[in-house]
């Protein structure tokens, strides 16, 4: 309602857009600045132009299995089949994900494993001239849960500052879910620039393009880079991101965050041991992924790509019988999930209860 009597498409920003700039620029290490966007594509899009007008260079380097969005420079190698040789290392070769992106983009994007500081180094040492930035999952979520080994993203951080690349932290899915200042300060490296989105405005379609300011000037009407957008920073959903703000500055808000992902997740493979389902849960904060068919540490995308999907279905759809809903990503198989700040301790049991019940299902099938 305070929206409608404002008005919530006048094409200008009103207090409530600035107190949410403002917050964001306190919380998020790397924000001296902030843009708004509607979506996740939206902001990495910007983000990309943004390395690209001041870095004057074109190429991008991004990692398999991460996923930034599908506009055509970033909708590359997100997802993909196991393999067994690997003989173009540390280069994965170019696989686009969608019809109707032009095949000569495959010349501006560099692809190589997560986790992997060799791979890191030579492609740096080999391309760094060319490149503009080097884009991340700081938290590899949308593989499941990968967090970066110890290290990784300090030596990102040195070696894109070396060569003047703008290292690009993509939290669209880590911010907010294990600190109030994202993956960034959770692992106390911070980045040329970062986008959020999804919990920023608790679901609501916000996004954000977030950075230092020499860098962030770059954008119209300041710099030359394009950027606007009819809907960018909807009434709606600033006022949703302010309430949300509010909630996760609370004292004690994280330690119920991680109370309940330990109850969870530790519930979670206390079950599938119990009832032989062979998977392997991970999560930090509030998201998670679970690998059926596998049971070591997930430490990079192959790994993941491992995963036994026909039990990951079986799985998910014994769950969802039970009121359990866990999301079917179809032919990719491996998902990544969450819980929210609403679910309580309470709901975090009667979930594990339904769960048990799915897998003695399962077993008894």
């Amino acid at each position: 309602q305070q929206a409608l009597d404002m008005g919530v498409i006048c094409a200008y920003e009103t207090e409530h857009h600035s107190r949410v700039a403002e917050t964001l620029c306190r919380l998020i290490p790397c924000a001296e600045q902030v843009r708004f966007a509607n979506s996740g594509s939206e902001a990495t899009f910007s983000a990309l132009r943004v390395a690209r007008a001041v870095t004057g260079r074109n190429k991008i380097l991004k990692f398999e299995g991460h996923f930034h969005g599908l506009h055509d420079a970033v909708v590359w190698n997100a997802h993909g089949p196991a393999r067994d040789v690997f003989p173009t290392y540390p280069y994965v070769p170019p696989q686009v994900e969608s019809a109707g992106v032009p095949p000569q983009l495959a010349d501006l994007v560099l692809v190589i494993p997560w986790n992997d500081p060799a791979a890191i180094r030579q492609a740096l040492r080999e391309h760094g001239d060319e490149l503009a930035a080097v884009i991340c999952e700081p938290v590899n979520y949308n593989s499941g849960c990968i967090p970066p080994a110890p290290g990784l993203l300090e030596l990102l951080r040195s070696e894109t500052a070396q060569r003047g690349i703008l290292l690009i932290f993509d939290e669209v899915l880590s911010s907010f879910r294990m600190a109030a200042g994202g993956a960034q300060e959770y692992y106390k490296v911070t980045p040329d620039l970062c986008t959020l989105a999804k919990a920023v405005a608790n679901g609501l379609p916000l996004a954000v393009v977030a950075g230092k300011r020499e860098f962030m000037q770059v954008l119209s009407p300041v710099g030359p880079a394009a950027h606007s957008g009819t809907y960018s920073g909807h009434l709606f959903a600033i006022l949703a991101a302010l309430a949300s703000l509010r909630e996760i500055t609370q004292p004690g808000f994280y330690d119920r965050i991680f109370a309940n992902a330990d109850r969870l997740y530790g519930g979670l493979t206390a079950l599938f041991t119990k009832h032989g389902v062979p998977a392997r849960v991970q999560g930090l904060g509030a998201r998670f992924g679970i690998y059926f068919g596998v049971t070591h540490e997930v430490h990079a995308y192959q790994d993941a790509a491992r995963i036994d999907g026909e039990l990951g279905y079986r799985f998910i759809r014994e769950c969802f019988d039970r009121g359990v809903y866990f999301h079917n990503y179809g032919k990719l198989a491996l998902g990544h999930h969450g819980f929210s700040a609403a679910h309580t301790p309470a709901d975090i049991d009667e979930t594990l209860g339904r769960v048990e019940d799915a897998l003695k299902a399962m077993r008894a099938a």
